[in-house]
């Protein structure tokens, strides 16, 4: 596995394309791991320190993500470094894509990612470029698709991203109206859990979760896993969190989700981020969703939580650990050996898998259809890692393993 590694790590990306703003200070990168069959998808997101480095490893983890998603296709990532908070956002954003139209309308294929809104900002900028859908490349690039093809799958994928969900089982309750692209990705990481136990063996129900990040993922994936019965026991986002030993009801973790602004927790009784961050990993739980930025976890903070009981980690973040590696630095492997790490590339691929979903033959566009399907996907990909080994550590090891002699 460490050879087959190397030689996918070192590999040069295919195509980096670099972009400076003529207007503001911000900068991006389009990297291209590959174009493997064709075309390649992958993010786009935004934070201020970013750099071509983060893009590029990300490029490679969506390579890797492609094997259990599909469609066949090379692993890509858009980065760009700037504030998301700036005023100047928007303005930004409307230059990087009408820089990167070309390669949008031939084989690249993007979405949403940190800080970027596939429906808000992606789907409209794009659109006033005149690209039918931000996966537009893909289906030209890979697909090849005739003219009433390409109506056909882009139609769908129009559709099926932005379409509102109507059954109970996919969203919160609440006033707000949710869409498919705001729920899948925590979905697929509660998911992952789920399957975990029910493959590995032990019961879901009762057992307790932290939760790092309160976006779309981390907050979808603790409501979805409060409807299995687990005990969300903390929560830890930028600004500090919560910590309930007894656990958070369905209820009250639904209403956390509502009452977000953005990304953020909004809660009466929150502890401030530096009391919460000393506190918070010695709480004892089996189950922890890092699903903030790439980069966080570090080790005193997983030998403290597996010290308190933890059995599986879920990843909603792409790299979520602190090691300077794409895939297995020192604190992950530490950490497949102590305990079962679900990967990112399994755990997060539900909107990848959403993208190739819509783009094939037999797409159904209802809410079922299309969380069994992620549902089956990452279910069908444990399975086969279980295949190769039932013991529960090294579940990682074993995953990337599996991907890379499909690529290598």
């Amino acid at each position: 596995m460490k050879e087959l590694l190397k030689k996918f790590e070192n590999k040069q990306p295919e195509i980096i394309f670099e972009w400076s703003d003529s207007e503001s200070e911000a900068e991006g990168w389009v990297v291209i791991n590959s174009l493997r069959g064709g075309a390649a998808g992958g993010g786009t997101r935004m934070r201020k320190g970013l750099d071509r480095r983060e893009v590029e490893s990300l490029a490679k983890t969506m390579e890797v993500k492609f094997t259990i998603s599909g469609p066949d296709i090379g692993g890509a990532k858009s980065g760009i470094n700037f504030d998301p908070n700036d005023p100047r956002k928007e303005e930004v954003l409307r230059r990087w894509y009408k820089a990167v139209m070309p390669l949008l309308k031939s084989y690249y294929g993007t979405g949403g990612d940190l800080n970027i809104d596939e429906i808000h900002e992606v789907i409209p900028i794009t659109e006033n470029y005149g690209l039918w859908h931000p996966q537009e490349g893909i289906v030209n690039g890979h697909f090849h698709a005739t003219e009433p093809e390409k109506i056909r799958k882009i139609g769908q994928l129009r559709q099926g991203v932005s379409k509102v969900l109507e059954d109970p089982h996919y969203t919160p309750n609440g006033p707000k109206k949710y869409k498919v692209a705001d729920m899948i990705t925590g979905f697929g990481v509660a998911e992952a859990v789920r399957h975990y136990y029910s493959i590995w063996g032990g019961k879901i129900k009762n057992k307790r979760a932290i939760i790092q990040g309160w976006g779309n993922v981390g907050a979808a994936a603790a409501c979805f896993l409060a409807v299995e019965g687990v005990k969300i026991v903390g929560i830890i986002d930028r600004d500090g969190g919560l910590i309930n030993p007894a656990g958070f009801t369905l209820d009250e973790i639904r209403e956390l989700f509502i009452k977000r602004e953005g990304n953020k927790l909004i809660a009466d009784n929150m502890i401030p981020f530096a009391d919460l961050n000393e506190q918070i990993w010695d709480v004892e739980c089996e189950i922890f969703i890092p699903a903030a930025a790439s980069r966080l976890v570090t080790k005193y903070q997983a030998e403290r939580m597996v010290k308190a009981g933890l059995e599986v980690i879920s990843c909603g973040a792409n790299v979520p650990f602190a090691d300077p590696e794409i895939f297995f630095g020192p604190i992950g492997v530490w950490l497949d050996e102590k305990i079962s790490l679900i990967p990112d590339f399994i755990a997060n691929c539900g909107m990848a898998r959403v993208f190739a979903y819509l783009m094939s033959d037999n797409a159904v566009l209802t809410d079922e259809a299309i969380f069994g399907d992620v549902s089956k996907t990452i279910a069908d990909a444990l399975n086969l890692t279980f295949d190769k080994n039932s013991s529960k550590t090294k579940l990682g090891e074993t995953s990337l393993e599996i991907a890379l002699k499909q690529l290598v």
